[in-house]
């Protein structure tokens, strides 16, 4: 079986279960376009050209997790110490986006001494007027420093949503952390991006 065949198949599973597309991107680190593209496969329709980024096996790994959430938290700490971040930047709360930037923002969070907030994007929601939304059962962000985590920086529609969100709320975004960048960006809406990983796609 080809791996296109297993994203396929893993989709298809997945819209078995409940999902909807948006959660299904989530799951599977790939543009909603993507996944339109798996579920459907419209005839005549070319594949889209996208980068399917399977990290399960530190995701089903508490320690290895922890490891790369560490490295994420390093990452900003070297930039720090070269003058990346000003003193007024330094994060008051970590909001992680729901789902995969969760389990990394937690343990930041942890590790920092920092609140802890949670953002449910709008392509998570089923209303027939989809938006974004905070959990309340996590932190509040007005008058807040953010620093926003996410795994995968796929196209940068959520990221651009959420920093909106925090500004319209009374929250300062001032950098958004990932493990894996499929864009090359260096800012979305002037909130400067950091990934360990920078994927790209040649030819």
């Amino acid at each position: 079986m080809s791996a296109l065949e297993e994203l396929i198949m893993k989709a298809k599973a997945l819209q078995a279960e409940g999902h909807t597309p948006g959660q299904i991107s989530d799951e599977l680190g790939l543009s909603m376009e993507t996944v339109t593209w798996l579920l459907t496969q419209q005839k005549g329709m070319e594949a889209p050209k996208d980068v399917h980024i399977d990290w399960t096996t530190i995701g089903s790994h508490g320690t290895l997790l922890g490891d790369m959430a560490m490295m994420m938290l390093k990452r900003f700490l070297y930039l720090a110490e070269e003058g990346s971040y000003s003193t007024g930047e330094v994060p008051d709360t970590v909001v992680g986006i729901a789902l995969s930037g969760v389990p990394l923002a937690t343990l930041i969070a942890a590790e920092e001494g920092l609140k802890l907030a949670v953002y449910l994007p709008a392509k998570h929601s089923r209303s027939e007027t989809p938006t974004g939304s905070l959990s309340g059962t996590f932190s509040t962000i007005t008058g807040q420093r953010c620093i926003i985590i996410d795994d995968v920086v796929t196209t940068g529609t959520t990221l651009a949503e959420a920093i909106a969100f925090l500004r319209r709320h009374g929250a300062t975004p001032v950098g958004v952390w990932s493990l894996f960048d499929k864009q090359g960006v260096r800012e979305i809406d002037g909130v400067p991006i950091h990934s360990l990983f920078a994927i790209s796609r040649l030819g």
